[in-house]
């Protein structure tokens, strides 16, 4: 592991802490205002890509990493579906 991986992955890590705060909101609120899901699910494909790149380079610290910050957009986005559908049929 490099040094560029650590902080790197430790970037990625926090992302994925920090996108925990949507999440819990999204599961408050029970409804997507103010938000696109056309750019998440960009960047959340972009994160899939990461976990094929990172660990082609050997960063290892920047593909775990890259797994919260995956795994938790593909619950927002999961939950940003549910909710909007749900709204759409008139239960929410």
């Amino acid at each position: 592991m490099t040094v560029a991986d650590a902080i790197n992955g430790c970037f990625e890590l926090f992302g994925g802490a920090f996108l925990m705060l949507n999440v819990q909101r999204l599961m408050r609120d029970k409804r997507v205002a103010g938000v696109r899901i056309a750019p998440v699910m960009f960047f959340t494909a972009w994160g899939f890509w990461n976990l094929y790149y990172y660990p082609s380079l050997g960063q290892w610290a920047s593909f775990a990493g890259g797994i919260a910050v995956v795994g938790v957009n593909v619950v927002w986005i999961g939950l940003a579906l549910w909710y909007g559908r749900r709204r759409s049929d008139g239960r929410g």
